[in-house]
């Protein structure tokens, strides 16, 4: 849970499983090799789960254990849109 990327895959994959592209599309600004290093990392930790339908079809899904981090990263996003502006304040104070 270290980079920006894996918080925004748990939060794309919160309502329904996804493929490599939706993912892509959803999150935006991510490139297709980072989406899949993330990916595999989250699998690693056993919060995805990829799902091979077909060698044409695979998709993604949280695991239950990813499902509990749901609520945590809404909670972070919440926080962010209400202190956000502090923070930056803050930040430009130091910078001046």
């Amino acid at each position: 849970m270290s980079d920006k990327w894996a918080a925004l895959v748990i939060f794309g994959l919160d309502r329904q499983p996804r493929r490599h592209g939706e993912l892509t599309a959803l999150i935006g600004g991510v490139s297709r090799k980072v989406l899949t290093q993330t990916l595999r990392r989250l699998q690693d930790y056993g919060l995805v789960e990829r799902r091979a339908e077909s060698a044409r079809h695979v998709d993604y899904r949280l695991t239950d254990l990813g499902h509990t981090l749901v609520e945590h990263i809404e909670a972070l996003n919440t926080w962010a849109s209400e202190h956000g502006a502090a923070v930056g304040g803050l930040q430009e104070t130091e910078l001046s």
